[in-house]
């Protein structure tokens, strides 16, 4: 908690404003009880009616001051809570946008959505209930029991008797329940991504009759975080009708002895009044302050959780001092004996990868499923970063290039083609923020996309939905490929991304991108041996290992497994 309330010290102005404001209030409040002891004895009892009207003025200014103190410092506190949220929900999110896939892969997409949801509004709760009971309550409380031992001494002993007790009360419960609410909000988590799996797999779901399953399976989650929960929940409840039992114990004894104390004639009847006004104050500010303590639990497991993102370690940076690439020279990208492990466990996912391609140049990877082909990809890119060996771009060591400098570099079309919210237009401007018109239609029409674009009513101000779901799959797949092809960069790498395209468009494409795209390098990784056997080369992969470089004609007759999947998917006249 404490590493992420750092973050207050740009509000502390405000935050001193807030002391000074409760300081106000919890004294004029602190007055009351005298002012209404004064009125009884000196007033009430003695009949002194001028006394009663100038002592009820000076009531009615008191409490004025109190309520417009209240409402400024619920105002300030609430507005450095929401703002604080702000910020720490920002840093969280700028955080994650650095992640790389490791860092993801270690989070996952369900519980970073809920660190930066459910989480921080925990802590943002907890902060403007901080800013309002944690100065509130000790003030009143303090301030209350030393008019009380100035009032009556041997009464005050009361409450020095109540006020431990109501302290370890608190404690003891709040020290049983931080743990559980840590396991609540893991399993809320868990909770999170079924959910998730569900929204976004409903058509297969569906398509497999599992719904059934997918309940069950939702149900039993559901049921683990409802129990932890319900357990937390039923120790938490504990707290309230105990703190009320010690509250209303402690009232009937400073009502009994001050009344024996009133009929001794030690003790006045309106400082009797004062004084169970003052017990109460001081029972309700510290219940009130104590009640915080109900909180704390759920947030300190909040803030761990939101501390996880923020201190967590980039394992892809840039260096102090970067490099920057010659635009003029001729681009070229080089594998230099390049291996990489997913989990660093010694055991390679690619092993002593050696290749080179220049601008020009259209490159095709090919390989069984899960064979690494875009894993290469995800290298060019340092998504991930090599465990041996270099990736050299014109020369350099792509891990001295700044990692915007390095994507400048790269339109990249991922295997799924990801589109967002918004229009035709909005998604093409992701590739090139200050992209022409005309450079959207030129792209458009490379990746044979402009004839279904300009069919649509708005044309380029089309809607795309969330996830581009209102479109098909082969379209999705054209606009993902125009937005690259808009940034006109070096390097163009394709993910399988003809995948969904028929063979007459991807035949189009291919062609359109060969005329287009001249100066650049293209590397395509394709599963189909007709999107890949037109390139200049073709590299073959098969369990992390180059087997085979070469174009079409010479791979069909040295390389094994070149010659086993063309053999699969193609006839044998089209071999011949």
């Amino acid at each position: 908690m404490f590493s992420l309330f750092k973050h207050l010290k740009k509000y502390k102005n405000l935050i001193l404003a807030i002391v000074i404001l409760i300081f106000i209030q919890s004294i004029m409040e602190l007055l009351l009880p005298t002012i209404m002891s004064q009125i009884i004895d000196e007033g009430i009892v003695k009949k002194n009616m001028n006394y009663i009207n100038f002592e009820a003025i000076k009531m009615v200014v008191v409490i004025l001051i109190a309520v417009v103190s209240s409402l400024s410092s619920v105002f300030l506190a609430s507005r450095v809570a929401v703002k604080f949220g702000q910020d720490i929900r920002r840093k969280v999110f700028v955080k994650v946008q650095s992640f790389s896939s490791r860092e993801f892969n270690k989070f996952g997409v369900a519980s970073l959505i809920n660190r930066t949801t459910t989480d921080i509004t925990q802590v943002q709760n907890l902060t403007l209930m901080m800013l309002r009971m944690m100065i509130f309550g000790p003030i009143m409380a303090i301030g209350g029991l030393i008019i009380a031992v100035y009032k009556d001494f041997k009464l005050s002993t009361i409450l020095m008797i109540s006020i431990p007790i109501l302290m370890a009360t608190v404690f003891i419960i709040g020290l049983k329940t931080v743990k559980l609410f840590s396991s609540i909000q893991k399993k809320l988590d868990k909770v999170n991504l079924i959910s998730r799996e569900n929204l976004t797999g409903i058509r297969v779901i569906r398509a497999f009759n599992k719904q059934r399953y997918e309940e069950k399976r939702f149900d039993e989650a559901n049921k683990d975080l409802t129990k932890s929960t319900m357990t937390a929940y039923k120790i938490f409840a504990r707290l309230i009708p105990l703190m009320m039992l010690i509250f209303y114990l402690n009232s009937v004894a400073v009502i009994w002895f001050g009344s024996q104390r009133v009929g001794g004639g030690t003790l006045m009847v309106g400082d009797l009044i004062a004084f169970i006004q003052y017990s109460n104050q001081i029972m309700i500010a510290l219940m009130m302050f104590f009640m915080l303590f109900g909180m704390i639990p759920k947030a300190i497991s909040s803030a761990k959780r939101i501390n996880e993102v923020l201190e967590t370690d980039f394992s892809i940076t840039d260096l102090e001092t970067t490099q920057n690439l010659n635009r003029d020279s001729e681009c070229s990208l080089k594998f230099d004996n390049v291996s990489f492990s997913y989990n660093n466990s010694g055991e390679y996912d690619l092993e002593n990868i050696d290749f080179e391609c220049k601008a020009g140049e259209t490159i095709a990877i090919i390989g069984g499923t899960g064979s690494g082909k875009s894993t290469i990809l995800n290298l060019i890119t340092r998504f991930y970063d090599t465990s041996k060996g270099r990736i050299m771009l014109n020369g350099i060591d792509i891990r001295e290039l700044s990692q915007k400098e390095l994507r400048k570099q790269i339109g990249y079309v991922p295997q799924k083609a990801v589109l967002f919210s918004g229009t035709v237009r909005s998604n093409l401007c992701y590739g090139k923020e200050n992209v022409t018109e005309e450079e959207m239609i030129d792209s458009l029409k490379i990746a044979q996309a402009y004839d279904f674009v300009f069919g649509l009513e708005k044309k380029l101000d089309s809607d795309v939905s969330q996830g581009g779901s209102n479109l098909s799959g082969g379209q999705k797949q054209r606009l993902s490929i125009a937005r690259a092809l808009v940034r006109r960069p070096k390097i163009y790498l394709f993910d399988d991304s003809f995948s969904a395209l028929d063979f007459k468009t991807d035949s189009k494409l291919r062609a359109a991108l060969k005329e287009n795209v001249k100066d650049s390098i293209v590397i395509i990784v394709g599963q189909r041996v007709t999107s890949v056997m037109h390139s200049d080369k073709i590299i073959v992969i098969d369990n992390g290992k180059i087997v085979g470089i070469g174009n079409h004609k010479e791979l069909l007759e040295n390389c094994e497994v070149y010659q086993e999947i063309a053999k699969s998917q193609l006839s044998e006249e089209e071999l011949s």
